[in-house]
């Protein structure tokens, strides 16, 4: 490969759900610094784009690839894609949990298959194929593993499934670093800002529209949805959390797009109000009438007031 550099030379990679988009674009800069890449797609001849296409594209370019078709929401197929890593390529590094479907519809909409849908092909994809990584990473006493979050995991409006999902992410996250850590494998998660798959779409842009002129969301949030920057801009951040060089940068949620990259404040208590319960009982409701305004004045406001009807 012409543009090969050296970042990841020698590490092996999967890339759930690169068979376009963000994932395709994380893949195809894995190959250029060298790694040997497992692409994945739940199945080929996907509109636009499949885990065969990417594979081939990083083969024209001198790179080595395998494609997986799998689902990552199903055991045995996350394990399957794990696997083939390891037999075609003697070990398994860096694994990127990016696959997943969205099925928006305001809750009282939602069905449970618009909820499983979301939330298994998500967070249970994320969760299953780390697990069959990290037994690996813990033998060998190396690994990273880089999760797609959202701002979704923030709030949310029209698609819950997502935001909940999401949300479990940065907690899959935070939990898998703290558990990992000590064997040498990181676990950190981006809020991709780009263009992926299942939001450039005119489905999508129509949805935000409807939101926009229901005014469940300001203009501005309305124009950036729909003029999403490259899933390139993303690339850069997860090249470098892949790498040696962020062997200590752990549990962490960064924000990544092109030009700006950005990080999470950890959770913590702000505000607290104590009360010694052996000696003076729990608290009852008038204390908390009166404390918890006070608790939130100055630092909260309802991002969802009633409306005045």
């Amino acid at each position: 490969m012409s543009t090969v550099r050296s970042l990841l030379k020698g590490k092996v990679a999967v890339v759930t759900g690169s068979g376009q988009g963000i994932g395709k674009a994380i893949a195809v800069a894995f190959a250029a610094e060298g790694a040997k890449v497992i692409t994945n797609s739940r199945k080929p001849g996907t509109a636009g784009g499949d885990a065969g296409v990417t594979a081939e594209d990083i083969k024209k370019a001198g790179g080595d690839a395998i494609p997986v078709f799998a689902d990552v929401s199903t055991f045995q197929d996350a394990e399957k894609i794990i696997e083939a890593a390891v037999s075609n390529f003697g070990r398994i590094d860096i694994l990127v949990n990016n696959a997943g479907a969205d099925a928006p519809k305001m809750i009282w909409n939602m069905g449970e298959e618009e909820w499983n849908l979301c939330v298994n092909s998500l967070l249970k994809g994320a969760f299953n194929c780390s697990k069959f990584a990290c037994g690996y990473m813990r033998d060998q006493n190396w690994g990273r593993i880089i999760n797609n979050t959202s701002t979704a995991w923030l709030g949310t409006i029209g698609h819950v499934n997502y935001g909940a999902a999401k949300a479990g992410i940065v907690g899959l996250t935070r939990a898998i670093a703290r558990e990992m850590g000590r064997y040498g494998v990181t676990c950190n998660a981006f809020t991709p800002f780009a263009a992926p798959r299942m939001t450039d779409n005119e489905a999508v842009k129509a949805g935000l529209k409807k939101r926009f002129e229901a005014g469940l969301i300001t203009r501005a949030q309305y124009e950036e949805g729909i003029n999403m920057p490259p899933p390139e801009g993303v690339v850069p951040l997860i090249v470098y959390l892949a790498s040696n060089k962020a062997s200590d940068i752990n549990g962490q949620v960064f924000h990544a797009e092109a030009g700006k990259i950005g990080l999470y404040s950890e959770p913590q208590l702000i505000r607290v109000i104590y009360k010694h319960y052996e000696n003076e009982g729990l608290f009852n409701y008038g204390e908390l009438e009166t404390f918890i305004p006070r608790m939130l004045s100055g630092i909260y406001s309802n991002p969802a007031p009633a409306q005045k009807k």
